[in-house]
């Protein structure tokens, strides 16, 4: 491949063996620069990642493959949303950081300036949201600081979900249903929910309940929701399992979040080639 004086420069490693050294550094969490010699220099390995970290090349990666497993109708379409917090390795903290800077949900390629790093009781901690299908598998994958609640990212979730269609037709950006804990029981919540035809399965928190009781009849109606499909919102719990398999992933080393999140995408990767593979 020329450089930038249009010479021949040094071949790029091939894809296959530097994507598994990017895998199996994530899989293992040991240090970069402890990479096994036959993944190549894990300089390349580590500023191949990187790249497809900043141009979004896993989440173009996962898009494909949802739009895949939707034409031969391996996704359930009955939601899930939950949050895990992830413990941040004093090696990915120490960098700079501005906090109560402006978010990066709308361009998840730009990097926050709080890193998605916040302090929470354990430390400094990342927190994963997710929003997985009925089948435990992930279609939208962000980021926040560890002492952010829940409630503030599930219409960014929600916004996220878009699978294209293999031929004509327009996108699919909405559930049949969506589950979540208490944490995401709110009266916006319910509404954007409502509003998009959207089956809603959250509970009432007891302090919510309390309150309208105490309001009687100007409290309104009793929250209602479907106590036996929530007994399957534990789907999400299951996909936060599988994800921690990756010990990089269940504590964060990295100081970057868009080469972090990248790396809780491509494990989606991971498992939706998986399920395509079957």
């Amino acid at each position: 491949m020329p450089d930038s004086t249009g010479r021949p420069g040094r071949p790029f490693n091939e894809h296959r063996r530097t994507v598994e050294g990017i895998i199996y550094r994530y899989r293992a969490g040991i240090p970069w620069r402890d990479l096994a010699e036959h993944f190549g220099p894990w300089q390349s390995v580590w500023k191949r990642h990187r790249r497809f970290s900043a141009d979004g090349t896993w989440d173009t990666i996962l898009g494909v493959l949802l739009s895949q497993a939707d034409a031969r109708e391996l996704i359930n379409w009955e939601m899930s949303v939950d949050s895990t917090i992830n413990r941040a390795h004093q090696h990915g903290t120490n960098i700079t950081r501005h906090t109560g800077g402006p978010s990066n949900h709308k361009n998840l390629l730009i990097e926050p300036v709080d890193h998605a790093l916040g302090r929470s009781r354990g430390g400094l901690s990342t927190k994963i949201h997710a929003l997985v299908d009925g089948n435990r598998r992930p279609l939208v994958l962000l980021l926040g600081p560890g002492q952010a609640g829940d409630a503030p990212m599930f219409e960014n979730l929600m916004n996220a979900i878009r699978v294209e269609k293999l031929g004509p037709g327009a996108a699919r950006t909405r559930p049949m249903r969506a589950m979540a804990d208490k944490a995401y029981s709110s009266k916006a919540i319910r509404k954007y929910l409502r509003d998009r035809g959207i089956q809603c399965v959250i509970p009432e928190k007891d302090d919510q309940k309390a309150n309208r009781k105490r309001k009687g009849s100007a409290g309104g109606r009793p929250v209602s929701y479907d106590k036996k499909a929530y007994r399957r919102r534990h789907v999400v719990e299951c996909s936060f399992n599988s994800l921690k398999q990756w010990r990089s992933l269940a504590t964060r080393y990295d100081k970057l979040a868009v080469a972090y999140r990248a790396a809780v995408v491509m494990h989606a990767v991971m498992v939706w080639s998986g399920a395509l593979s079957q």
